[in-house]
């Protein structure tokens, strides 16, 4: 995996693996040495003597085993599975039905609320509003944020605080943004839709938006429509096409354009001809135009140590467009006003301009309020089809869904290669082909309680929550695997005795590892509910989720094995013997002649146990 979520869960991954390899090591070295060291068994008279406490040790354990509650709620519906392994089936394909149908109710995200404690405010007047105008109106906005409770520092930048390159890209004088700093206890999303409610209340001048800080993995936290154009006129229709469309969006909180950006300039256009019969060009009447409006600067003086600049004259400050258009030009036949050489008006501009491969490019931005990216993705992508864009103008979608799609596709791929990967390893182990498959059954059912407890506790599926359906592949088939070993080595002849029937086998493998495989599962459940109640802190953003997936898909797993894997166990491999003991009694000459006989006989040996 690459991009966010191997950047993400790379270190993740290995810290489990370390983890596993150390418990393993400590399980066949310190485990076994600790118990020879505390169990002792009390030293025997003689070797005859040994075998019988053993014998009878074991013969007290079984006793009590078969006598506990766990047994007896166990073992008949263990007998009921195997007497009817159709209904059984049955039940267990509509689970997976009932899962496929859970699915689409689910909330997708990429990473759900990531603890920030912290939101932006934006507020936009119209272009050409004074620096002193924005100022007030950024105190009524900032008045009403520190009444809410649950905010404790608000800090305001109105207008252009930037110098060099970075002033290039600021909104100009007529904008505020405003970075909120909230208690880390609070619900952000709900104090979001406080703050949204009572600026809307409040009726702030301008456009205000609220949206989560940006920043941080690498995400983004919006949907994204880049739109691209061969010229302004048709960006500028394509941009206001979209934003209508996207207004109203279910599960949206706001909805922006890039374009929105604007700034009030005076736009003088020099007519060439005029300017030639004036004896005048372009390039003059600019210089005249900037020595009237700005004073002329002439280098700098240095006094002891300090450099200060030298300016000639103080510059002309206008207050109408007819000022302007009354400057006067000189001229060799005398001083000529710049309306009768050029055109003055007052226009908005963008402040900034993008372009993409040579065409001209806007963004539109829909924000979500909850934590459903995925539906306001597909509405988006909804409205944004039905849009009739200028020719020549292309909208794509981007952003979080982008980020969101990508991160689903690889941990997609990287789940079939690890089913893929546990696959052969257990080929190898069993020495079969079809013995892993029937373990791998686990697998799917292992999802039914992860994507039921996802829409219990409300957590959206995102990132964290497919690391646990990761995780989920080898837990739940570690617990398939020790079953059905125990139950292969049941069926093999031991210290001459003949091997079980697989019935006998799976009813005697099943009862021996319901404990270890139900303590294993509870072990790793109880572990992880801290993580699943929230109670790890800021990093509950990504333990939480994950925590949640694996309990719910342990749990339903879990009960599936013990249940649905014996019963699919029983139809291979009963099959199996059924053919072997045909062919053995086939072979028998006293069975031989009677073919009827002897496959009554093998169905009588195969049946279930009473």
């Amino acid at each position: 995996m690459g991009n966010l979520a191997g950047e993400l869960f790379r270190p993740f991954a290995l810290t489990v693996t370390i983890a596993l390899l150390s418990s393993l090591l400590v399980s066949l070295t310190i485990v076994p040495v600790l118990a020879y060291w505390f169990l002792k068994s009390p030293s025997p008279a003689s070797a005859a003597e040994d075998a019988r406490i053993a014998e009878a040790a074991r013969s007290k354990a079984h006793e009590a085993e078969q006598r506990s509650r766990l047994q007896r709620g166990y073992l008949p519906i263990l007998a009921k599975s195997q007497k009817h392994p159709v209904i059984t089936i049955v039940a267990a394909v509509l689970v997976l039905g009932g899962t496929a149908a859970m699915s689409p109710l689910l909330a997708t995200d990429l990473l759900g609320n990531s603890g920030q404690n912290s939101m932006t405010v934006r507020q936009v007047l119209p272009a050409g509003t004074s620096l002193e105008q924005t100022g007030a109106a950024a105190a009524q906005v900032e008045s009403v944020l520190r009444g809410i409770d649950g905010i404790k520092d608000v800090q305001v930048t109105s207008g252009n605080a930037q110098t060099g390159f970075a002033a290039l890209t600021s909104s100009g004088a007529s904008n505020s943004t405003f970075t909120v700093v909230t208690d880390d206890k609070a619900d952000q999303q709900k104090l979001q839709d406080t703050v949204r409610s009572r600026l809307a209340s409040a009726s702030a001048p301008g456009k205000v938006t609220v949206g989560a800080q940006q920043g941080g993995l690498g995400t983004s936290s919006s949907v994204d429509i880049t739109i691209n154009a061969a010229n302004s006129a048709d960006l500028k229709t394509a941009s206001d096409a979209v934003a209508k469309a996207m207004d109203g969006v279910p599960g949206s909180a706001e909805v922006a354009t890039n374009l929105d950006a604007s700034q009030s300039v005076v736009q003088v256009k020099v007519d060439r001809a005029k300017a030639v019969a004036a004896g005048l060009n372009e390039e003059q009447v600019a210089g005249v135009l900037a020595s009237t409006v700005s004073p002329i600067p002439a280098g700098t003086v240095r006094i002891d140590t300090t450099d200060f600049p030298v300016q000639i004259g103080e510059g002309t400050h206008f207050t109408s467009i007819s000022d302007v258009r009354a400057i006067n030009l000189p001229t060799p036949a005398g001083p000529v006003p710049l309306s009768s050489i050029a055109s003055v008006d007052q226009v908005d501009t963008p402040v900034s301009i993008t372009s993409s491969n040579g065409q001209r490019s806007a963004k539109v931005t829909v924000t979500p309020s909850g934590s459903n990216l995925g539906a306001v993705s597909t509405a988006v992508s909804d409205r944004l089809a039905s849009v009739q864009l200028p020719a020549g103008v292309t909208a794509t979608i981007g952003g979080a869904t982008t980020q969101q799609a990508d991160s689903f596709r690889q941990l997609g791929l990287a789940l079939l290669a690890a089913v893929a990967i546990v696959y052969v390893i257990m080929v190898a182990a069993f020495k079969s082909l079809i013995q892993p498959l029937i373990l791998l059954v686990s697998v799917p059912f292992a999802a039914t309680g992860a994507i039921a407890l996802l829409l219990v506790t409300g957590v959206p599926l995102g990132l964290p929550s497919l690391i646990g359906m990761l995780m989920l592949v080898g837990i739940v088939v570690t617990n398939a695997i020790v079953l059905i070993d125990l139950i292969n080595q049941y069926r093999k002849p031991h210290d001459g005795s003949p091997g079980m029937s697989v019935a006998d086998a799976i009813t005697h493998g099943a009862r021996q590892r319901l404990r270890p495989i139900l303590m294993t599962a509870l072990a790793t459940v109880f572990a992880l509910t801290p993580m699943a109640l929230g109670l790890t802190g800021g990093g509950g953003f990504i333990s939480r989720p994950l925590a949640v997936v694996v309990i719910g898909g342990l749990v339903s797993s879990t009960a599936l094995t013990l249940v649905l894997v014996p019963v699919l166990y029983k139809l291979v491999e009963g099959r199996r013997e059924k053919k072997a003991l045909l062919k053995a009694l086939t072979q028998r000459p006293d069975v031989a002649q009677d073919g009827s006989r002897a496959r009554a006989t093998a169905t009588t040996l195969t049946g279930p146990p009473e």
